[in-house]
């Protein structure tokens, strides 16, 4: 996270005081005083003080050996080393995207279902200079994105038909389905096939199929895609790329599985 201004941290809750103090000391690379800290956070002196006080008795910083600069303790260190290891955990996923992306020659991303629609989680993209900027956070509506409409068809009947009828299925594209038992009819087929399209529904001049990443029970998890301009890619070329899409789909499933082993 950026360092908050002093404003802000006037209206940080207490736990985030106690993070941002620890992300001042990684930031610098090198010991500091309580006061040095501060000097980056802007915190009431005494504030800064107890928040020090405290990491050290809870062994997440140590003094140097002049008694007044502070370094991660064992705790710290800990808790680091294993971010390194959830670290490796992403890069792995990034390294199944990326083999994709290169192997299709489009963009690739992974999304997962939020209240408001899909939500980018992971993207690699086309070595193309032309591409459809998408970037991770991003939320695309269920209603007219492969991903989304793949995530509606394994809801329920009732359920799906029921966030049919309330969403609005507004026009983004030349082909967005904006007829609600039209929309139904074509999650229909999606569930039959487990592939989810977007014949320029989303975006103009855009394409995609997705396939889902299932949980340990069958549920979906999450959706791998592909997408890509018209003129490079047809829907029909994109539909050619699914036994790719499900073939590291069955690898993000094995990693996904092998992370939730300790849960």
């Amino acid at each position: 996270m950026d360092n908050p201004s002093p404003s802000q941290q006037d209206r940080l809750p207490a736990g985030l005081r106690t993070l941002a103090v620890i992300q001042a000391l990684l930031d610098a690379g090198v010991p500091l005083t309580p006061t040095a800290i501060n000097d980056r956070l802007a915190l009431p002196k005494a504030t800064i003080h107890r928040i020090c006080q405290r990491l050290v008795d809870a062994g997440w910083l140590v003094r140097d050996m002049d008694g007044k600069r502070l370094l991660p303790g064992r705790q710290l260190l800990v808790f680091t080393g294993r971010v390194a290891v959830f670290s490796r955990f992403l890069q792995a996923r990034v390294a199944i995207l990326r083999r994709l992306s290169e192997s299709i020659g489009e963009t690739c991303n992974i999304t997962i279902p939020d209240r408001e629609g899909m939500v980018y989680l992971d993207r690699v993209e086309t070595r193309w200079p032309l591409r459809i900027q998408l970037p991770v956070g991003v939320t695309v509506p269920f209603h007219c994105s492969a991903s989304g409409k793949l995530y509606l068809s394994t809801l329920r009947k009732s359920r799906q038909r029921q966030i049919v009828r309330s969403m609005g299925l507004d026009k983004l594209a030349a082909n967005t389905i904006t007829d609600p038992e039209t929309l139904l009819a074509a999650l229909d087929e999606i569930r039959r096939n487990r592939v989810g399209t977007d014949n320029e529904e989303l975006v103009h001049g855009m394409v995609a199929v997705a396939v889902p990443i299932e949980d340990r029970t069958g549920r979906l998890a999450a959706t791998l895609a592909v997408h890509g301009p018209t003129h490079r890619m047809s829907f029909e070329d994109a539909r050619q790329h699914v036994p790719a899409l499900r073939e590291a789909a069955d690898e993000l499933r094995t990693l996904l599985l092998e992370g939730c082993t300790g849960s």
